[in-house]
């Protein structure tokens, strides 16, 4: 094959002049990122026509060259809006295929758009953009699951349940408490995603390919077209920084962790052992052998999908880990790991707010698991400290009486003054007062308490804050 007939087969590629051979089919389709960053394409649009701005405003554009390169973007967003966007076998990326078909559109001055500018920043600048208005969506579905659980709180307020520790029924609570610890989990998480926001609203366009630009173009200006507080100082970070992916994906990989602490309780309130909730039909499936299967699908579906996005943050961390500034290849594996995570977090969020908003709660079976066992063993205790006895020693003591409550196969609420005073003469009267299962309760009425009225009060609290 001559050496034009090459260079002519070369000739697809943006950047095929220094090259004599064509790119190896297999190493196209290695190397290629469109089938997956092509989501990006509203935003590497929307960076085009401020760079092409920016260019314009430093005169390296004329206005005829400048409108002419909008119009064309626009155009290329009406086709990959539409569906009938020609992607082409050279199109290595969604940048590529986007300046490559403005080419087409409008000739050759398309292909000044890319002047003072390399695909290292496009791209850093992209996935911010991306990530500014995918953040914002996933808020939504976190105060939406929030809210949803705040009506469960509401509507079960007075409704008692056995509160655990390691698995063992160990103080009453009330259900609308234990609704409310998610919804503060929740808030966190929508926390730490609103703090990496101001990481990621930073604008890189400008630093070229690691080392700035040439050309005398105003960064601050293209910052305050895009919607950026501020712009990156240093070209070389700028390019190869992907700590505000790993930050969000460490913000995504606890949200699922709370997610998937809810489906587990969800899972085992469910089942037959425990009977305190009914899940929806509409979010379980059956069993394709045994008829009476109504299966946890969804929050067990949650569950393990936890695992895929703390996966995720791990081998962005682990390409990260050896790469020398500035920019590296290895740096486009990010975007499959973060848009799944993105993916999988948002829909589990979603999902999971239809399963408790279609709950539908026992309250005989929770009372019943709340009034049996030794929840109250913890209240005797209290009793006694009040009265003057050294705590541990007050522990000691109701220890025994639970033991010899077990030797007998009686509970504690089913004791008379005589039977608890044959282990301490400090128990009188009232001490059978504090071993009901609403005394408990109401007497935990400090802040943070599980007390009716300081649940009531954070109720309201929430419902002012998540509208």
């Amino acid at each position: 094959m001559s050496q034009r007939k090459k260079q002519g087969k070369s000739a697809g590629k943006l950047w095929a002049g220094r090259f004599r051979e064509r790119t190896d089919r297999r190493v196209e389709a290695f190397t290629s990122s469109v089938a997956y960053d092509r989501r990006l394409y509203p935003y590497d649009i929307r960076g085009s026509i401020a760079h092409c701005q920016t260019l314009e405003r430093a005169g390296v554009l004329s206005d005829r060259e400048a409108a002419a390169i909008v119009r064309g973007l626009e155009a290329v967003r009406v086709e990959l809006d539409q569906g009938r966007f020609p992607f082409a076998l050279q199109d290595e990326d969604i940048h590529m295929a986007v300046e490559r078909r403005l080419t087409e559109l409008i000739g050759p001055v398309g292909g000044k758009l890319h002047t003072g500018r390399s695909r290292n920043d496009q791209v850093a600048l992209d996935l911010r953009l991306y990530l500014k208005d995918v953040l914002g969506a996933l808020a939504g579905g976190l105060r939406r699951l929030q809210r949803t659980l705040l009506e469960q709180a509401r509507a079960h307020l007075n409704v008692v349940m056995p509160g655990y520790t390691h698995l063992q029924r160990a103080q009453p609570v009330l259900l609308a408490h234990h609704w409310l610890a998610y919804i503060d989990m929740l808030q966190r998480d929508n926390g730490r995603l609103q703090d990496a926001l101001v990481r990621i609203d930073v604008m890189p366009l400008g630093s070229g390919a690691l080392a700035g630009t040439n050309y005398p173009v105003d960064r601050a200006y293209t910052a305050k077209l895009l919607g950026f507080a501020a712009v990156t100082e240093n070209s070389l970070d700028a390019v190869s920084d992907r700590d505000f992916a790993i930050e969000v994906l460490a913000a995504l990989a606890t949200v699922m962790m709370h997610l998937s602490r809810l489906s587990e309780e969800l899972i085992l309130w469910s089942s037959q052992e425990f009977q305190f909730v009914e899940l929806p039909d509409a979010v379980c499936t059956g069993s394709s052998m045994m008829p009476q299967k109504k299966n946890p699908d969804v929050p067990e579906l949650v569950r393990g999908k936890t695992g895929r996005v703390y996966g995720h943050l791990l081998a962005l961390l682990t390409t990260l880990k050896g790469l020398p500034l500035s920019y590296n290849r290895d740096l486009q594996e990010d975007k499959e790991a973060l848009f799944d995570a993105l993916d999988t977090v948002s829909a589990s969020v979603d999902v999971m707010a239809d399963v408790i908003k279609g709950l539908t709660i026992n309250r005989a079976a929770m009372a019943k698991a709340a009034g049996s066992g030794f929840l109250l063993a913890t209240e005797l205790a209290d009793y006694l400290a009040v009265k003057g006895v050294p705590f541990r020693e007050a522990h000691a003591i109701v220890g025994r009486i639970v033991r010899s409550c077990l030797d007998r196969k009686r509970e504690l609420r089913e004791l008379t003054l005589a039977d608890l005073r044959a282990f301490s003469d400090r128990f009188e009267k009232d001490a059978l007062d504090v071993i009901t299962v609403e005394e408990a309760v109401e007497r935990k009425a400090q802040t943070g308490g599980t007390a009716r009225k300081q649940v009531e009060a954070r109720i309201k609290a929430w419902e002012k804050q998540l509208g």
